[in-house]
């Protein structure tokens, strides 16, 4: 199950009563057979929804569901994902399959992580490793000359979609995409995700990945994990020339919001060392100095489901928060536990079931011992000036993340 924040809209049309009613039908569909039959026909549907940049409908339909019928909201969600970010379509006479993929570059720093144009050099070596150690033959692809942050993807799946179709039509073309005029900022963090856009496409039916092709035998996990391996190896040093000054991790390139769903996971943990490294080294104090508030935030409206986390950072004989980061759940990951249910010291992240376990062993390991979990559910809030998260602090009370004064100035919010 995904999660949604969103409320259930007022105004529920007859094409989101359409939406709603057609993944209800497929997620009970008896057979291969009717399920494929409810596919084309919710494909259809948003086809026409996203193609008509209709997405209060597309959004009102999810809601419904997920307030409603849970199998139906996952069957829905899977669905616009896929009719997104992927499309069949004419060239030369000759039907071709395209979908949207991201390479997602995990980077931390006590600096600034870049974003922005890409060289054309660059570019041209990206696709040639790409070509080498990542897609099928016989594939065409067009690269967003744009090094992507988080808040600067496609905000809604009608965007997502315009940008599918008009770089697979770029693809099979061999035209050049240019970068964005109105390029927003992002906002500064220790560490975040990068991403790398393209659109792959190949003859309709054939294969667009590596690890699809025969000669990579039938076992997805083995074949994809060898390939991110050729591809961390080669394409690492290369990408790593857009990140002076900063640690990265390159992931496996794959569909967009699967690659975006798994840097967004991947880099909480790299959140915590980051936040724990720019803190002892900023206030010049040892890690035991630190004190951790792990705090839940979610809607107490909707079972108290805890959403995210925020953590807090204290420094001893201070209740002032200093830093704080966002662990965000997904899919099933759950916040319903108890700070007492938490393990000991010489647990392993690969032990971790829960959310909570994971933050509070990350902790440990950064040297962080004094840690607290308050009871109360809190509604996320942020600052009314800068937007920022509001955390936690050790009075139960939610506060602006904020380092001294005096602090050594770095490249970072403290945000």
């Amino acid at each position: 199950m995904r999660r949604s924040n969103k409320s259930p809209s007022r105004k529920f049309s007859a094409d989101s009563q359409r939406l709603a009613t057609l993944a209800q039908s497929l997620v009970q569909a008896a057979s291969r057979i009717e399920q494929r039959s409810w596919e084309n026909r919710l494909d259809s549907a948003l086809e026409k929804l996203l193609t008509g940049n209709q997405q209060q409908l597309i959004d009102s339909a999810l809601d419904h569901l997920f307030h409603t019928d849970l199998a139906a909201y996952d069957g829905l969600l899977d669905t616009v994902e896929a009719v997104s970010a992927s499309c069949t379509l004419q060239h030369e006479g000759k039907p071709y399959d395209a979908l949207l993929l991201a390479i997602p570059i995990l980077a931390w720093t006590r600096f600034s992580i870049p974003s922005g144009p890409i060289s054309e050099s660059l570019l041209q070596t990206i696709t040639t490793q790409l070509h080498g150690h990542v897609l099928a033959a016989d594939t065409r692809i067009a690269i967003a000359p744009v090094l992507f942050a988080i808040d600067q993807l496609p905000r809604s799946y009608c965007d997502t979609y315009l940008l599918t179709h008009s770089m697979a039509k770029a693809a099979l073309s061999g035209m050049s995409l240019q970068a964005p005029t109105d390029f927003p900022e992002t906002a500064p963090f220790l560490a975040d995700n990068r991403f790398v856009l393209l659109t792959v496409t190949a003859p309709a039916g054939m294969p667009l990945m590596l690890w699809q092709e025969e000669a990579a035998g039938t076992n997805l996990q083995a074949s994809s994990q060898a390939v991110l391996t050729q591809w961390q190896a080669q394409a690492g040093p290369t990408l790593q020339r857009l990140f002076p000054g900063c640690g990265t991790e390159l992931l496996l390139p794959e569909a967009y919001y699967v690659a975006c769903r798994d840097a967004d996971k991947k880099i909480r943990p790299v959140s915590i060392r980051a936040a724990a490294h720019y803190l002892t080294h900023a206030l010049t104090i040892d890690a035991s100095q630190i004190a951790a508030v792990v705090a839940g935030f979610g809607d107490e409206n909707n079972g108290m489901r805890i959403d995210e986390y925020r953590i807090s950072f204290t420094v001893e004989d201070n209740p002032d928060v200093f830093y704080g980061v966002v662990w965000p759940l997904y899919d099933e990951e759950s916040g319903e536990e108890e700070m007492q249910t938490m393990p000991l010291r010489h647990s392993t992240m690969a032990a971790a079931a829960t959310p909570l376990q994971q933050i509070v062993i990350l902790l440990r390991e950064a040297g962080i011992t004094r840690i607290t979990k308050p009871d109360t559910l809190f509604t996320p809030e942020f600052c009314d000036d800068c937007g920022a998260p509001l955390f936690c602090d050790h009075l139960e009370e939610l506060v602006h993340a904020e380092m001294p004064e005096d602090t050594p100035q770095s490249g970072a919010h403290l945000h």
